[in-house]
């Protein structure tokens, strides 16, 4: 019996928490113990319904942090709590997902070779979350890929999702190893964890679960990709390409993970990228940039 612990993090949407926790409820279990912890990054809004939640399905806990701590130091108070428990495997989910009754057992399986430290599951768009709606025939609806697994492009030091858009018609059949998995949905094993750390804090949200993955990778861990563990996401497109929010935390961030990881060519090319941003950059593009060489991270200006 393994002991897995899933980690969500809320923040205001109680409906999809709570609707995530049904979710859960619903995936099998065979041969892994579930705990789930919750934890809330400061909603303002009326959180009693996730407080309350109980189940016969999974050992539950609650935790309220005190203030928005972001995506990567949120999960983190979560992380912390299933280490200090002993877990086996630790699951960070997003609230905004739709589960296959197989996901929990076809992501430890594919967890069990020694030098996997991660594994990341085939992500579709939930229905009518697909960024281009007109595109597919009604039939395909379902089968739309958002992720399976993540590629670095090194040139331009981005991290895109593998697959995304396209329909599956069985090219992401086969398990293989990938530059990274996303945080929607990541499976991580403990015992890599001790060895590599936990979310970098300084990203607040964007860029940390690729940097988590390079420092899996430089530890001599991989991150599998596993066709056969499912789950559709009900994808947010409030923090779009454009938006405010993101403007400033990829832009920020995208330069810190280039200077700690990207090739010379590479670290060189967004260092003059950065410039060009603080002389006709948007708005918040130029905060980020100032930021990130003033040093100011986790949320930053953003707060």
């Amino acid at each position: 019996m393994v002991n897995l612990f899933v980690v969500v993090l809320n923040w205001n949407r109680v409906e999809l928490t709570l609707q995530c926790l049904q979710e859960i409820e619903k995936v099998g279990k065979k041969g892994i113990k579930i705990s789930v912890v919750v934890v809330d990054n400061a909603s303002h809004e009326s959180i009693k319904k996730i407080i309350n939640f109980s189940s016969k399905k999974f050992s539950y806990h609650f935790i309220k942090n005190t203030k928005n701590l972001g995506y990567a130091a949120g999960n983190n108070v979560g992380i912390e709590y299933a280490l200090k428990r002993k877990a086996d495997y630790i699951l960070v989910l997003n609230n905004d997902v739709l589960l296959d009754k197989s996901l929990f057992e076809s992501l430890v399986k594919n967890a069990q070779e020694s030098s996997v430290g991660a594994v990341t599951p085939k992500i579709y768009f939930a229905r009518g979350f697909e960024y281009h709606k007109d595109r597919y025939k009604k039939s395909d609806l379902g089968k739309i890929i958002w992720a399976v697994g993540g590629v670095i492009d090194w040139n331009n030091v981005y991290a895109n999702n593998r697959g995304v858009d396209e329909v599956d018609r069985g090219q992401y059949d086969l398990a293989d190893y990938v530059d990274f998995g996303t945080g929607a949905c990541l499976l991580l094993k403990t015992s890599a964890l001790k060895v590599t750390g936990i979310f970098d804090p300084r990203y607040f949200m964007y860029f940390e679960d690729v940097d988590l993955a390079m420092r899996m990778k430089t530890c001599g861990y991989k991150i599998k990709y596993a066709p056969r563990a499912i789950m559709w996401h009900q994808v947010s497109q409030s923090s779009g390409i454009g938006s405010n929010l993101n403007d400033y935390f990829l832009t920020r961030n995208r330069i810190l993970f280039a200077t700690l990881y990207a090739p010379l060519r590479a670290r060189i090319a967004i260092l003059r990228e950065s410039f060009r941003f603080l002389v006709s950059g948007r708005v918040w593009q130029k905060r980020g940039v100032v930021d990130f060489f003033r040093q100011n991270f986790e949320t930053g200006s953003w707060s």
